[in-house]
């Protein structure tokens, strides 16, 4: 991996880290996904290290390429401008931030379908199964984090989509991304992906930002 030796260190291990888990999952999927994804904490594979495994794991290569790529690309840039551990520390709050807010959706559904259940409903005990058995995996949450911090830091960087070849400043594309997941998440067109992780990832972010800014200790050398 020569090609991350100009990478700043923790930005590095962090994409060492996913894809040495991405390769034991492809040796090992069953075992992995069991141990290390996250299962809603009625599930009978739940662990609570999986807050923190599962944005470790992926679900296909198109999902690690697109997490590391935008891992690489904007957080290379916020570990050069904020530092090493407060760039760590960022990842982690979006990345647990993403599954507060994912997990507490998800007990809303549970709710709701534990009172259908609690009528006869067969579709609520079928869906309910369906939701304590499926795994969340993916370093998305945090990403998303890292978009939002990068748009806060430079909200008038040009950036152009992979496909399509769109270019549109950073303020606006992170305001698009966050309209997309709301609607996404809320009328349940896109299922199977974790849009509420998403949002959580992007609002941890934005506090945090906000939070430092206001004490005045974002930037290395201001506590």
């Amino acid at each position: 991996m020569a090609f991350l030796d100009n990478v700043p260190k923790v930005t590095r291990n962090l994409i060492i880290i996913n894809v040495l888990m991405f390769i034991g999952t492809l040796l090992a999927e069953e075992t992995m996904i069991k141990t290390f994804a996250l299962f809603y904490p009625t599930s009978p594979f739940f662990h609570w290290w999986q807050y923190i495994t599962h944005m470790f794991m992926h679900g296909g290569w198109w999902h690690i390429f697109f997490n590391m790529y935008s891992l690489f690309i904007f957080g290379s840039v916020l570990e050069r401008i904020i530092g090493e551990k407060k760039f760590l520390i960022f990842y982690f709050v979006c990345g647990l931030g993403a599954v507060a807010l994912h997990t507490g959706v998800q007990y809303l559904q549970a709710q709701s379908y534990m009172a259908e259940i609690a009528k006869g409903s067969k579709e609520a005990m079928e869906a309910y199964q369906v939701l304590k058995m499926t795994p969340t995996v993916g370093a998305s949450g945090a990403i998303y984090g890292l978009l939002i911090g990068y748009a806060m830091l430079f909200p008038n960087a040009q950036l152009t989509l992979i496909f399509p070849p769109i270019t549109l400043s950073a303020k606006w594309w992170i305001i698009i991304f966050a309209a997309i997941e709301l609607v996404t998440g809320v009328t349940g067109v896109a299922s199977g992906i974790a849009h509420f992780a998403h949002l959580g990832g992007m609002l941890f972010g934005f506090l945090l930002i906000r939070y430092w800014r206001r004490k005045g200790t974002l930037f290395p050398n201001s506590y």
